[in-house]
């Protein structure tokens, strides 16, 4: 039986926010693409999903934290489980614990201890704890670099065999969970939950920075002495962007409003840095080149 705030390495008093950055932090270290061949990484990303599951859910972790549920959201017992004769077996998720002594019934047993009625001992009507929902189930969906940065909705295939389109959020990134409510196991109180967790793909040439996306964009020797119009690839497809006139290797351009969806709503942009390419063996470049002298030093900024 796992206990959540060790799972993720949290104290109890644990934000939300602190709970979210232990999870992706131990996501991305255990999580199985990482470790094929580490069984043991797999069991603990399981570990620490079932923990950051349950601590998000404020319902649940006050369950928890009142000793009324253990750390993978199984009903305690409502008796001690020292002596006695009985013995406590968990079952799977979903089901009832097991007190063994089967068969017995403990309203009989109080019934005909302290003279019927099959109400508490103390006084009252005795509680019992609602039924236990069914257990979630976790999934992993593959998303594209551009996909993700555009929103597009992705199909997912659930345990039962149902397909289900879904909206990717604003913000998403990689480890973002998305729970998908009544979709997981059945069970005496209700379906349990599916949690889906992203993972965005790479991109040959696109990199994330923020919700910003950069680009090393190639560019003739000519287009930067002379500037030019060029087509440039971005998530929504190609836009013409203008050089300016002797730009060197390394000066950033930006495409406003190219980037992915921040969690505001407000979008980011594509930063595109310019990167010179020489032609090879150009013989007439290299002519030009040796009667060509240029009076300004290109380092003299670094006193060299």
């Amino acid at each position: 039986m796992i206990d959540p705030y060790q799972a993720l390495g949290v104290a109890k008093g644990a934000s939300d926010k602190e709970i979210k950055s232990a999870y992706r932090k131990l996501a991305k270290e255990l999580h199985p693409d990482r470790n094929k061949d580490n069984p043991g990484a797999t069991e603990r990303f399981s570990d620490v999903t079932k923990a950051y599951d349950l601590l998000l859910d404020k319902e649940k972790r006050a369950q928890f934290d009142r000793g009324e549920i253990d750390g993978e959201g199984n009903p305690t017992g409502p008796f001690g489980f020292g002596g006695g004769g009985g013995s406590y077996h968990r079952g799977p998720a979903g089901q009832q614990p097991d007190f063994g002594n089967a068969g017995a019934d403990f309203g009989d047993i109080f019934e005909g201890l302290f003279g019927g009625g099959g109400g508490s001992p103390f006084g009252g009507r005795q509680r019992t704890a609602p039924p236990p929902k069914g257990a979630n189930v976790a999934y992993r969906l593959k998303v594209e670099f551009t996909a993700a940065a555009t929103l597009q909705k992705q199909r997912i295939t659930l345990e039962d065999g149902k397909t289900i389109d879904l909206s990717l959020p604003k913000g998403v990134e990689e480890g973002t969970q998305m729970r998908l409510s009544g979709k997981g196991r059945p069970g005496p109180g209700g379906n349990g939950d599916a949690i889906v967790t992203i993972h965005v793909n790479s991109h040959p040439f696109y990199k994330r920075d923020g919700d910003n996306i950069t680009l090393e964009l190639p560019i003739s020797l000519k287009e930067a002495v002379e500037g030019a119009k060029v087509k440039v690839p971005t998530v929504d497809g190609p836009v013409m962007l203008s050089i300016p006139a002797g730009s060197n290797s390394g000066k950033t351009l930006r495409l406003k409003n190219k980037g992915f969806h921040g969690k505001s709503g407000v979008r980011g942009n594509q930063l595109v840095t310019l990167m010179i390419v020489l032609p090879e063996k150009d013989e007439k470049l290299a002519e030009f080149v040796k009667g060509w002298n240029p009076k300004d030093n290109p380092r003299a900024s670094m006193g060299v």
